[in-house]
């Protein structure tokens, strides 16, 4: 069973997740708010941002990061080149760090991780470099540690993320198309050893055919497995 430790995490659909810590600050992941289709009306209007995190620049991951950063100030973490990219666009209080590094951002740690994925940022006309995507283990308040694995394919090393960082949550791309399918995500969770994980990026577009019960029916042999099959709008904790 999960213990949030009084936090509060709520799924706005996509790779967009919400958090609520116990003293009321709320952190965003990926901010693509308000042309997620996914993302219930409701959840599309912040009263408050203090931390944004990044996982790679593409669109339905960093659109709404420049306005959102621009009305809150929020202190932003990102790779270093798509942290560049948004003082560009006038957002300041941005991090920028690499992966392996971690850093200290208001109640919470953050330790940028690998992910395997393209990092282009749509600007104008043109794409231009935003470095690589990632993923990150965010450690809240409470001792909760939560692994936001970002887009991307299975890779060995998560073994490593597991051995090192042990989440108690990880939150895993299943749309497949774009990134990793049940199958590769199954893998995921066994190299990773955790036992509560969140399925995301899956059902926005027509390609991301993957879901959940797939999920759930190739990994029914993991004891102890809860896999979370969130709705957009829908909270643990």
């Amino acid at each position: 069973m999960l213990h949030t430790r009084g936090n509060k995490l709520t799924w706005l659909g996509h790779a967009t997740f919400r958090i609520t810590t116990p003293s009321g600050k709320v952190i965003v992941i990926d901010p693509w708010v308000q042309t997620n289709p996914m993302c219930p009306e409701p959840l599309k209007k912040f009263d408050r941002l203090d931390t944004m995190l990044i996982t790679h620049g593409h669109f339905d991951h960093i659109a709404d990061a420049v306005a959102l950063g621009k009305q809150f100030k929020p202190q932003i973490v990102g790779i270093f080149e798509t942290c560049v990219w948004l003082e560009s666009k006038g957002v300041s209080n941005t991090n920028g760090m690499n992966k392996g590094g971690t850093q200290r951002v208001g109640e919470i740690e953050v330790t940028m991780v690998n992910a395997i994925h393209s990092c282009g940022i749509q600007d104008g006309d043109k794409i231009v470099y935003g470095g690589e995507a990632c993923g990150y283990i965010i450690r809240l308040p409470g001792g909760l540690t939560i692994y936001h694995a970002g887009d991307t394919a299975v890779f060995g090393d998560m073994k490593l993320i597991g051995e090192l960082y042990a989440p108690d949550l990880a939150l895993l791309p299943i749309g497949d198309h774009y990134t990793m399918g049940p199958r590769e995500a199954a893998m995921a969770i066994r190299l990773l050893g955790v036992r509560q994980v969140v399925p995301m990026h899956f059902g926005t577009f027509p390609p991301l055919v993957g879901r959940p019960e797939q999920l759930r029916q190739i990994t029914q042999d993991i004891s102890g497995l809860e896999i979370h099959a969130l709705k957009p709008g829908d909270s643990i904790g």
